[in-house]
C-alpha cells in the first residue's frame, strides 16, 4: 500500500522537477516565486492528470481472480497457502 502511495506522490511532483530542470537549463533561478507564479495551476493540473492516469491505468490491468477465495488453512499438519478455487 505504502508503494503506491509513494508512486502517486512522486508522479505528482514529476512535473514540477522537469520545469525547475527547465529552469537550471535557462540558467534561471528555480527558487525565485515570479518564475512559479503563471505556471503552478498547469504543473498541479498535470500532476493530478498523472496520478489519476496511474490509478487507471492500474485498475485497467490489474488481474482478475475467478472464484472463490480460500483462506489458508492446515492441512494432514501442513500450511496451505490462500488461493482461488
Amino acid at each position: 500500500m505504502l508503494r503506491s502511495v509513494i508512486e502517486e506522490v512522486l508522479l505528482f511532483v514529476l512535473p514540477f522537477c522537469i520545469f525547475a530542470s527547465y529552469l537550471i537549463v535557462r540558467r534561471r533561478n528555480p527558487f525565485d516565486v515570479e518564475h512559479w507564479s503563471g505556471h503552478l495551476f498547469w504543473l498541479s493540473v498535470v500532476g493530478l492528470a498523472f496520478s489519476i492516469g496511474l490509478v487507471a491505468y492500474t485498475g485497467w490491468i490489474a488481474p482478475r481472480n475467478q472464484g472463490v477465495y480460500e483462506p489458508p488453512h492446515m492441512e494432514n499438519g501442513r500450511l496451505v497457502p490462500g488461493r482461488f478455487k
